[in-house]
């Protein structure tokens, strides 16, 4: 006797789990057939109800694979969809921590930047009220390194220039 169950059951591409359960105290068999992909982390799987089917022995043979096909593919196609979601909204969550640490590290970066930008003018401003003009301009940021105040950078270098060399013509 050869049958073709596991062969139709591989053919169906089912990578998961398959309980079947069978009753046959009488002269139909009632059997009952239950789907889980692997894995499914999405706890709502476990509420899908089994399928189940009875009737002659004769009859469950011809009639089995096609009668499970469909709502097979509709149980496998709710549990992919599912544990898409559950991937998506996972990427979704690392997605937005990620977006948080970078708009983070921006606004720290920003934050470093005004406080060496600030610090410089402080020196310089010192400089410049004791006198020292020249070393007030060296101190003086590159306007490019700070494109945010290269305006205010390139008149206060010329207030100090004027200060130490004054114009000959």
């Amino acid at each position: 006797m050869e049958s073709t169950f596991f062969k139709q059951l591989a053919a169906l591409e089912a990578k998961g789990s398959w309980t079947i359960q069978l009753d046959n105290s009488t002269d139909e068999i009632i059997m009952s057939v239950l789907f889980r992909r692997k894995p499914c982390g999405d706890r709502a799987v476990k509420i899908i109800p089994a399928f189940n089917l009875n009737g002659t022995p004769e009859t469950l043979d011809q009639l089995f694979f096609d009668t499970i096909r469909k709502p097979f593919a509709a149980n496998n196609e709710l549990q992919t969809d599912m544990e898409h979601y559950l991937k998506q909204m996972e990427e979704a969550r690392k997605q937005s921590a990620m977006e948080k640490e970078k708009a983070a590290a921006e606004a720290k970066a920003k934050e470093e930047k005004k406080k060496r930008y600030e610090a410089a003018m402080k020196t310089v401003d010192e400089l410049a009220k004791e006198g020292k003009y020249r070393e007030a301009w060296m101190k003086c940021p590159d306007p490019n390194d700070f494109p945010d105040h290269a305006e205010s950078i390139r008149k206060r270098r010329t207030e100090l220039s004027e200060k130490f060399a004054p114009e000959l013509f």
